[in-house]
């Protein structure tokens, strides 16, 4: 079970991913095993030294009453001290965004978020990521790997 951000990898470079622990609700993670949620500009920041993530959107449960989850409410990622100080280090230098990059199921039933360190990239920075991407199928359409 994983929910990915496919977007993030177009609009940044990443230079450093963390896996951190999401603090859900009940018909959070239910909703999650059903894969109902959604990264539309979600982005990650830093409140009293703890790291939350914000427009992460996880749709309400179907089967859920009133006991129901908010969908777009801000949830508490869970991290080592050592690396929320070095990830808040980074962010104050200019150019740099912590993203949510997937959410997944461990084998012991915990949700985990993969989160990147990354700086946004420029317009011809996309197009030659565009152009490497259609390259490299080029090439194993011609030769068959």
């Amino acid at each position: 079970m994983e929910i990915s951000n496919r977007k993030a990898y177009h609009e940044y470079f990443f230079e450093d991913k963390y896996i951190a622990g999401l603090v859900l609700q009940g018909t959070e993670i239910k909703s999650l095993r059903a894969g109902k949620a959604s990264f539309n500009d979600s982005y990650c920041l830093f409140e009293n030294g703890e790291l939350f993530v914000k427009s992460l959107h996880i749709s309400e449960y179907s089967f859920g009453t009133y006991t129901n989850h908010e969908p777009m409410q801000e949830r508490k990622l869970l991290l080592n001290k050592r690396e929320l100080r070095k990830l808040e280090g980074k962010i104050k230098e200019k150019g740099y965004s912590i993203i949510p990059l997937k959410i997944f199921l461990t084998e012991k039933g915990f949700f985990k978020m993969e989160i990147g360190l990354g700086k946004g990239k420029k317009l011809y920075d996309k197009r030659e990521t565009i152009k490497e991407r259609e390259n490299d199928r080029d090439i194993k359409r011609k030769y068959g790997i």
